[in-house]
């Protein structure tokens, strides 16, 4: 199967993540529980289909499955052994962060038109942002700030007041992001890596390690 990637981040937390080369039918191999099946069927898009059951071989891979999994109602993933989780998927890939702590994660197709949208969530990062690589440093913004999006309980949050990111290159590899919003003024670690034309960033508490 086509696990395209393992970060073994420290030892509590951990990436995966799946390149979806399969068929639907071939990733229906996994079991799927009743609502599941009923959140399939309510997918128009096939691409998003191919998402949803790819997060489960993902689960299979960290010695999860779908049962284990279930939604709050504000819609963010939980597993039922306590441990955290955060799920993302665009197009050919899926991917997934586990941990003890609080994590959030997001991956990310590089297209020319985040430029488009760069105002909804563009801040202050403005200021270091260059001209040479711009689709690249602005997935790894938009990616950062929904990692932490995920990370933060109550919602409501805007991407350019609430969610500042530290100044970063992209040979850096990592930065700071923050969730500011009263009462919260919290830092966590980014980091942030290329897989083939997509980008993933993944967010863990700013006193984790990482340790790879």
């Amino acid at each position: 199967m086509p696990l395209a990637k393992t970060i073994n981040v420290n030892e509590n937390t951990k990436v995966f993540v799946w390149k979806i080369t399969e068929t639907k039918k071939e990733l229906e191999s996994i079991f799927l529980c009743k609502n599941s099946l009923n959140r399939l069927k309510n997918m128009r898009s096939e691409t998003h289909q191919k998402g949803f059951i790819s997060v489960r071989h993902l689960l299979k891979e960290a010695g999860y499955s779908d049962r284990d999994l279930y939604y709050s109602d504000d819609g963010k993933p939980h597993l039922k052994d306590g441990k955290e989780i955060s799920i993302s998927h665009s197009y050919q890939f899926s991917t997934i962060i586990i941990s003890n702590k609080s994590v959030g994660i997001d991956i990310e197709k590089n297209r020319e038109k985040i430029k488009k949208i760069a105002h909804k969530f563009v801040g202050k990062e403005s200021v270091f942002l260059k001209a040479e690589n711009l689709i690249k440093q602005l997935t790894v913004l938009w990616g950062a700030k929904e990692s932490l999006y995920k990370i933060h309980p109550n919602g409501g949050l805007l991407f350019i007041e609430h969610l500042p990111i530290n100044p970063f290159t992209l040979e850096d590899k990592n930065t700071i992001g923050w969730i500011k919003k009263d009462p919260w003024n919290e830092s966590y670690r980014l980091f942030f890596e290329f897989l083939e034309d997509f980008t993933l960033v993944f967010a863990i508490p700013s006193n984790q390690v990482y340790e790879e």
